[in-house]
C-alpha cells in the first residue's frame, strides 16, 4: 500500500513485469548519471530477466545503501523521455519507485510522479498509471491549487512523451476541477497549461478552441499562450496560421519578442521559406527587437550556401567579402542584417588582462559568421585607430561533450583549419583543449599583416 490506495505487491509487481523486459537488448544508459547508478543498472541489464527474486534483491540493495539523491536521480533517468528507447530499464521504474516509496527518507514529490505516470502510458501500462493518479488525487485531497498543479504537470510529462492520449485524458480531468473552481487564477493557469501541453504534441488547433473557451469564460490571454500557439502552428509547417496567430498577437497589444521571434524565424527556415525569411527577419530589426545566439542559428542554417560551404573547410571563404562574395541575394540580405546586430560585441569580454570570444551555444554556421566577424572588426577597431589589444587573447569553443557525436566538436574543428589556413598565433591551450589562445603583443603583430593577406587571396 502506498498512501490510502491499494497497489499490487512488489512481488506481484515484478513477477508480472519482468516477463515484458528485455525484449530487444540495448546498450546501457548514456545520460549523466552517478557512478553508483551506472554500476546499478549494468547489474540489473545483467541480471537474468526470469530471476525475479535476484531482481527484488538488487532493487532493495541498492535503495537500502543509497543516498536520496542517488536514488532520486537514478529513477529520474528512467523516467527521462530520452530513455525510454530502453525498455527494460524502463520497465524498471515502477518497481524502483515502490522501493524508494519506502523509504524512511521519501518525500511524495507530484513531479515525479508525473514523469513516471507519463512513462507508463507510453509502455501502454495504462491501469498502472490510473492506480498512481488515483492514489496520488486521494493523498491531495481537497486542495484545489495543489490538484490543479498536479493534473498541470500530468499534462506536461505527458506532451514531452508525445504522448496525444495522455494529453487529453489529462485535460479532460483538469478540465473538471476547474469547471467546479471559482478561482480565476486557477483557471488562467489551467488553461495555460492545457494550451501548452496540446501545443507540444503538434495539436495547434486544439489550443486555439481552447484560447476560445478562455474568452467566453472572462479569461485573459497571455503572451505565454500566443507564444506557444506560433511555435506549434509554425513547427508544424502551417505557416499561414502562424502568421495569422503573429498579427492577432500583436493586435492584442503583446509585441513579438526576441524568443517569438526566433520562434517565427526558424519555423520559415526549417520550411525552405527564404524570401518569407528575409521580410521577417527585417521586420524584427525595424521594430528594435533584439538578436541573439539562437537568431544567428535559426537564420544562418536556412542558407543552403553557407552549409554547403561548410562541408569542405579547406576551402571555405576565409574573410566576410569572401563569404557575401559566395552567396545569393537572399542571404547575402540576412548576412548583412546579422552583421549590423550587437551579437558579436554580446560574445566578447573584455578586460584588460584578456580579450575572450565565446562561441558556447552556436551551431556550425553561426560560429563561422561570427569568426569572420570577429577577425573584421579587429582589424577596424585596433589597427585603424591604433588601440592596443590586452595580455591574452582567447577563443572559447568547446570541447564537444554536447555534439552529437560525443568528444567531437565540429566548431572546434572548423575554428582549428580557419586558424590554421589564415596563419593565425591562436593555439588550443593546453590547459584547456576546449580554448585556443594567444598573446596580445604576438597576435597584433599577426592582425597587422592580416589585412594584406586577405586582400591578396580576394584578388
Amino acid at each position: 500500500m502506498i498512501g490510502g490506495i491499494l497497489l499490487p505487491a512488489p512481488a506481484q509487481l515484478l513477477s508480472h513485469r519482468l516477463s515484458l523486459w528485455n525484449r530487444r537488448p540495448r546498450p546501457g544508459p548514456r545520460c549523466s548519471l552517478s557512478k553508483q547508478g551506472h554500476r546499478f543498472l549494468s547489474t540489473l541489464i545483467a541480471t537474468d530477466s526470469d530471476d525475479i527474486s535476484a531482481t527484488r534483491h538488487l532493487l532493495r540493495k541498492f535503495v537500502g545503501s543509497s543516498s536520496k539523491h542517488v536514488a532520486l536521480s537514478t529513477l529520474s533517468h528512467l523516467v527521462s523521455p530520452n530513455t525510454t528507447s530502453h525498455y527494460r530499464l524502463c520497465s524498471l521504474a515502477l518497481p524502483l519507485y515502490l522501493e524508494i516509496s519506502e523509504a524512511s527518507w521519501f518525500d511524495w514529490n507530484s513531479k515525479l510522479v508525473a514523469e513516471l505516470v507519463a512513462l507508463l502510458y507510453k509502455l501502454e501500462r495504462f491501469d498502472e498509471a490510473e492506480t498512481l493518479v488515483t492514489e496520488s488525487v486521494s493523498k491531495l485531497g481537497s486542495r484545489e491549487r495543489d490538484l490543479c498543479s498536479f493534473y498541470s504537470q500530468l499534462i506536461h510529462s505527458q506532451s514531452k512523451h508525445n504522448s496525444e492520449r495522455g494529453v487529453l485524458d489529462y485535460c479532460t480531468k483538469l478540465k473538471l476541477v476547474l469547471l467546479h473552481s471559482s478561482s480565476v487564477y486557477l483557471k488562467q493557469r489551467g488553461y495555460a497549461s492545457m494550451v501548452e501541453g496540446f501545443c507540444l504534441i503538434g495539436l495547434p488547433s486544439k489550443a486555439e478552441e481552447l484560447m476560445e473557451e478562455m474568452k467566453e469564460l472572462g479569461l485573459k490571454l497571455s503572451k505565454f499562450e500566443f507564444r506557444s500557439l506560433v511555435y506549434s502552428y509554425g513547427k508544424s509547417g502551417y505557416l499561414r496560421d502562424m502568421k495569422r496567430i503573429v498579427v492577432e498577437m500583436e493586435r492584442m497589444g503583446f509585441q513579438l519578442d526576441t524568443v517569438s521571434s526566433n520562434m517565427v524565424l526558424n519555423s520559415f527556415g526549417s520550411h525552405n521559406e527564404l524570401s518569407e525569411l528575409v521580410s521577417s527577419l527585417q521586420k524584427i530589426e525595424a521594430s528594435g527587437v533584439p538578436f541573439s545566439i539562437r537568431t544567428y542559428n535559426s537564420v544562418l542554417n536556412s542558407c543552403p550556401t553557407i552549409s554547403l560551404l561548410l562541408q569542405d573547410l579547406k576551402s571555405v571563404p576565409l574573410s566576410l567579402e569572401e563569404l557575401m562574395g559566395n552567396l545569393d541575394e537572399n542571404e547575402a540580405v540576412l548576412v548583412k542584417i546579422l552583421v549590423g546586430s550587437s551579437v558579436l560585441e554580446e560574445t566578447m569580454q573584455w578586460k584588460p588582462s584578456e580579450l575572450k570570444l565565446d562561441l558556447h551555444g552556436m551551431h556550425l554556421t553561426s560560429a563561422y559568421l561570427i569568426i569572420l566577424q570577429w577577425f573584421h572588426q579587429l582589424q577596424c577597431k585596433f589597427l585603424a585607430e591604433n588601440r592596443v589589444l590586452p595580455g591574452e587573447i582567447i577563443v572559447v569553443c568547446g570541447a564537444g561533450k554536447h555534439s552529437v557525436v560525443r568528444g567531437e566538436s565540429p566548431v572546434k574543428r572548423l575554428i582549428k583549419e580557419i586558424l590554421l589556413r589564415i596563419g593565425c598565433p591562436l593555439r588550443i591551450d593546453r590547459k584547456n583543449v576546449g580554448c585556443f589562445i594567444a598573446k596580445g603583443k604576438v597576435f597584433m603583430e599577426w592582425l597587422s599583416n592580416y589585412n594584406a593577406t586577405i586582400h591578396e587571396r580576394i584578388s
